[in-house]
């Protein structure tokens, strides 16, 4: 079946599964919208991403916006072994799909995930030798491409709309805080509108767009965390991810943590579950949730790490505590 026509199924069923016997607008019977579940509809199979950094760098460390990058920022500390700039995209997806085959259960498809820094910033040309390796490596059904709202423009997100009409395309912005005085803090170089913008633009355009949030950041409240859950909503987000705040090493923001420890309002573990259930409840059901909680080898934190939890585990705490109040993403939205 062509993409195309799997993708008119995955969307049809989507916006029809409120009319189904399930109580869930998404059609399973997990209490959130869940990402795996999402592209077993979309491809018939699980989808596995495979990561790649093909050596870009951010407009808010070369000094076109800022220097220093965003102050709680360390790629090491999510890039795999087998990610290097020095290597090809092709030799760093097959060694992507051999690290996936020997670690988790084997996928036939993958997306060719650009993840390090800011994958958007640079020439039209220079994006297309990028990107066209990976597009025609076998088994490779879409590009998921990391990103900044001020590294997008239009001429690129035409290159990206032709994409998408055979391959899956998903462009996942940095959002981080919807609160501007968060996000100068942070060194962040853009302020929510750039960002809001640009999302409404990239949906304009036909294509998927993602959102990452991270909740703890220093100066927000607890309160404040959880009103931004209403100007997300507002947003034409297909898929979010959720990060804790974890003050990494080799950052500015370690650096400030060290010095002034008390700025700093880290959840524990029981308090990230309560919190991201009651902000869930209140979250558009439509929004896929890729992930809840960031994960980085202990190496690298500076602030106390949750007993070395995997995600997974994170996870069914989260959904043990949604069945716990008979509760699901959206219950509260309206």
């Amino acid at each position: 079946m062509a993409f195309s026509h799997l993708f008119f199924y995955a969307t049809f069923a989507t916006e029809n599964a409120l009319m189904t016997e399930n109580k869930y607008a998404w059609n399973h019977h997990r209490r959130f919208n869940t990402y795996a579940q999402y592209f077993k509809t979309l491809f018939g199979e699980r989808v596995q991403k495979t990561t790649i950094d093909a050596g870009f760098t951010c407009p808010n460390r070369d000094g076109k916006v800022a220097r220093g990058g965003c102050t709680y920022c360390n790629n090491n500390a999510f890039n795999p072994s087998y990610n290097n700039p020095q290597k090809s995209v092709i030799q760093q997806i097959d060694e992507g799909i051999e690290f996936h085959a020997n670690r988790y259960r084997k996928a036939g498809k993958f997306l060719a995930y650009f993840q390090a820094y800011s994958n958007t910033y640079a020439s039209l040309e220079d994006l297309k030798r990028t990107y066209s390796p990976a597009l025609e490596k076998e088994n490779v059904v879409g590009l998921v491409i990391g990103t900044r709202s001020d590294c997008m423009d239009k001429e690129k997100l035409k290159y990206f709309s032709e994409i998408a009409k055979t391959h899956y395309v998903i462009l996942e912005y940095g959002i981080e805080s919807t609160y501007d005085k968060t996000l100068e803090r942070i060194n962040r170089g853009h302020n929510f509108k750039n960002v809001s913008d640009m999302i409404h633009l990239t949906k304009e355009y036909g294509l998927k767009v993602g959102g990452h949030m991270i909740f703890g950041l220093p100066g927000e409240s607890r309160a404040e965390m959880m009103q931004q859950v209403h100007t997300l909503n507002k947003l034409p987000l297909d898929n979010i991810k959720f990060h804790q705040l974890q003050i990494i090493v080799d950052t500015a923001m370690a650096k400030e943590y060290k010095k002034n420890p008390e700025v700093f309002d880290l959840f524990t573990l029981e308090d990230y579950i309560a919190f991201m259930v009651e902000f869930v409840e209140q979250l558009n059901p439509n929004f896929v949730i890729e992930r809840f909680a960031g994960e980085v080898p202990p190496r690298f934190l500076v602030s106390q790490a949750w007993g070395n939890l995997r995600n997974d585990q994170i996870l069914q705490k989260i959904e043990r505590e949604l069945e716990a109040r008979d509760s699901w993403q959206g219950k509260l939205f309206s």
